[in-house]
């Protein structure tokens, strides 16, 4: 028995320190690489062999030629700034409006309290009505504006960062809030003087991924914004693929894809660390 116990724990701490890493990292490269290189290869070969996309070299390079066709034809610096018009306006709001709700729905334990946070986080779960959001959007004067979809992913993002974030201020310590109110805080100020600089980790994750979420939509954006003036990143490609200018060039979509993939890419690889920190804050704090 000794012997079979010493044997089992053997083999499993081979697994853990060895096997479970390298399956592991295979799966992140089937994942995630095996994509990531298509997309690169493709965007720098020439159309001929980019319409038959596979994992191989290109015979010729065709990488400038290739992105600064894309960049002209894709009209990359207006769809650049249709993403950013839309998007950080989205997230300020969202963040701000969503923190201040977290702290409240944090801070209370009555029935009616439980039922709000419900209601709030429900949007997790309930995909919202497309049909039903550009009627009122028409309604009210906002469709096909900027202002229209920022509201948008306002109300769709809000059940994410108001869950991220209530689990976050249950974890400060409440005698903070108090010995403010002793010293004659107001509400506003106890929420941007103490509480707001403490949930800096989780904000910085909510923000990641509620960028990340708005970037790459173009299913809302088609149906919000299609029709008027403003465009984004994903909703241009999305309507040059469709259209004769890049048909079958395979090259040209792929190039667009990596060019529109970069500014979040970059913002991630800086913030990754805030994004690990406020995931695991609450855990340990």
């Amino acid at each position: 028995m000794t012997t079979a116990v010493v044997s089992y724990k053997r083999h499993k701490n081979l697994w853990v320190r060895f096997v479970q890493p390298v399956v592991v990292i295979a799966l992140c490269v089937i994942a995630v690489g095996i994509p990531l290189w298509l997309a690169l290869i493709t965007s720098a070969k020439s159309q001929g062999e980019a319409n038959l996309p596979d994992l191989s070299l290109p015979t010729s390079w065709h990488i400038v030629d290739n992105y600064v066709q894309a960049f002209t034809d894709g009209e990359v610096w207006r769809g650049l700034l249709g993403s950013l018009l839309v998007m950080v306006p989205s997230v300020i709001g969202v963040i701000l409006f969503g923190s201040l709700a977290a702290w409240i729905l944090a801070r209370r334990s009555s029935r009616w309290a439980s039922v709000l946070y419900a209601a709030a986080i429900s949007g997790l779960i309930l995909p919202p009505a497309v049909v039903t959001i550009v009627l009122l959007l028409r309604q009210l004067g906002l469709a096909s504006s900027p202002a229209g979809m920022i509201f948008v992913y306002m109300g769709m993002y809000m059940s994410i960062v108001i869950f991220f974030i209530t689990g976050f201020v249950r974890t400060i310590p409440i005698e903070l809030e108090e010995a403010a109110r002793i010293d004659g805080a107001k509400p506003l100020k106890i929420f941007f003087t103490i509480i707001l600089p403490l949930l800096r980790p989780v904000i910085a994750t909510a923000t990641i991924l509620v960028c990340l979420y708005i970037w790459n939509d173009v299913f809302y954006s088609f149906f919000v914004l299609g029709g008027g003036s403003t465009t984004t990143l994903q909703l241009n490609l999305f309507q040059i693929a469709s259209s004769n200018l890049y048909q079958n060039n395979w090259n040209l979509i792929f190039a667009y894809v990596v060019i529109s993939s970069l500014p979040l890419l970059i913002v991630f690889i800086f913030a990754q660390r805030r994004i690990i920190s406020g995931i695991t804050g609450g855990a340990v704090k």
